[in-house]
């Protein structure tokens, strides 16, 4: 039986890969073993069948230049996503536009509220009634922007609210 490594050998010495010592090595080695000398044999009419099938190809330049081309156009394609990447709009627009638009949005809406606040806060401040027995009522139009407030004596019988009980009507 015949391993892999004197497999190997074999077609080395069939291709003319192996050293003058090597070589003579090998003649002595398939003069002595029968299995051997046959798998040469079968080695050669292989490579024999093999030979009119293949086409024969030149390459206009040296290998080492060929592989040096292709080496380079690599390493262009791997690195030419990176570049593009952080020149085009869409990676603009993610990377700038929208961080400061959403603080632009976040601004606005504390702005908002700001606003908002400081107007229910109450444009005419905090009112205090002086007696337990008034009281008010209070009218608000957004509309108009108006806010309207009455007030009136709890005690007094006949309930009616008259307009000379206006006391503030300001818009909002």
């Amino acid at each position: 039986m015949i391993n892999q490594e004197s497999q190997l050998k074999l077609q080395a010495y069939l291709d003319g890969e192996l050293s003058a010592p090597e070589a003579a090595e090998v003649q002595g080695w398939l003069s002595r073993e029968p299995d051997a000398q046959a798998l040469l044999d079968e080695l050669r009419n292989t490579k024999a069948a093999l030979l009119g099938f293949e086409e024969g190809c030149r390459l206009p330049e040296s290998r080492e230049f060929f592989w040096s081309k292709i080496e380079r156009e690599i390493e262009r394609q791997t690195e030419a996503p990176a570049l593009a990447r952080h020149t085009s709009l869409s990676y603009w627009l993610r990377h700038h536009f929208l961080p400061l638009s959403g603080v632009a949005l976040l601004s606005c809406f504390l702005g908002v509220l700001y606003v908002e606040s400081g107007r229910s806060a109450g444009q005419f401040g905090e009112m205090e009634l002086a007696s337990e027995d008034m009281g008010s009522y209070t009218f608000r139009d957004h509309n108009e922007h108006i806010t309207a407030v009455w007030l009136y004596n709890h005690g007094d019988d006949s309930k009616s609210i008259e307009p000379s009980s206006l006391v503030s009507a300001q818009p909002e």
